[in-house]
């Protein structure tokens, strides 16, 4: 059979929930196209169900997240990397169509973004040195503080930059040992649920990264007032949608992150790696 005969075998894009790839529960899917309107794929509509399905996932997987060494959460960073520098030109194709990118561009997006899971991935064991302290007190004890992760953070995603966005909001949440629930780009979220089958075989424990496409608004308000959700991202929500969301968010205290004007290729800094921290406080006497 000569290759103009062969019947091309199209993608069908997943969820990635639990470590898993299901379809939407809902059945629906919508269609996504490229920055001139021509046709790529259709995606999962994920519902509220979805969402409620991810957190569940999300929380199952904190404990041994969190509870994993510095050192260990590094490693498995870098593996993501690795991996991505494997599949390089699949993301250069994906990110191209998705953001009307040359080649040469979408080239340098996906590099940037590799680049940033093994920035990361140095973090892993040195935040505690700039988030934590040994305090100075009146008496014989020790007193230290330390970062802890807030837990299960729901993140979404950047919708103008598909994939060093998507990395540049993922990453420095789960490093320091949170679980997140994402929201992919809703115009162009194929990069996101192809970064899915990245992480399925990158050593990453099921339910750390969950990845959700659909609408932005639909996804993100049951994970605003979600009362197993311990923080919200904005990147991805315009002004009007992420009031609404702050308001939701208020209702179990939330620690919510204000969307802002990003350059999502400039140096990230630590701002994000700190976002999602909490300081935990321990005195202990010296024994003197």
């Amino acid at each position: 059979m000569s290759a103009a005969d062969r019947l091309s075998v199209l993608k069908t894009y997943k969820l990635f929930v639990g470590g898993k790839f299901p379809r939407s529960e809902s059945g629906r899917v919508y269609e996504v196209t490229d920055a001139k309107g021509t046709w790529l794929a259709n995606a999962p509509l994920s519902s509220r169900k979805d969402a409620r399905d991810a957190v569940v996932a999300a929380r199952k997987a904190f404990g041994g997240w969190s509870g994993a060494t510095a050192y260990n959460r590094g490693q498995i960073l870098y593996r993501v990397a690795e991996m991505l520098e494997g599949r390089r030109g699949q993301f250069t194709t994906e990110v191209a169509d998705a953001e009307g990118l040359s080649t040469s561009g979408a080239a340098a997006r996906v590099d940037a973004a590799i680049d940033r899971w093994v920035w990361y991935a140095g973090w892993s064991d040195k935040v505690a040195q700039i988030a934590g302290s040994a305090n100075p007190v009146a008496g014989p004890y020790f007193n230290l503080s330390t970062p802890e992760p807030t837990g299960v953070v729901a993140v979404l995603a950047p919708q103008d930059s598909s994939f060093l966005g998507l990395v540049s909001v993922v990453a420095p949440a789960i490093v320091t040992g949170n679980t997140v629930v994402v929201v992919a780009s809703e115009t162009a979220p194929l990069p996101a649920l192809s970064l899915g089958e990245v992480l399925a075989t990158s050593d990453l424990p099921g339910g750390v990264v969950n990845i959700l496409s659909g609408s932005t608004a639909e996804i993100a308000k049951p994970l605003a007032a979600h009362q197993d959700v311990n923080a919200i991202d904005l990147a991805g929500a315009d002004a009007e949608l992420a009031k609404e969301l702050e308001t939701a968010a208020a209702d179990n205290l939330k620690r919510v992150l204000r969307p802002s004007r990003t350059d999502w290729a400039a140096d990230p800094g630590t701002d994000r790696l700190l976002a999602f921290l909490e300081t935990k406080t321990v005195w202990h006497p010296t024994g003197v």
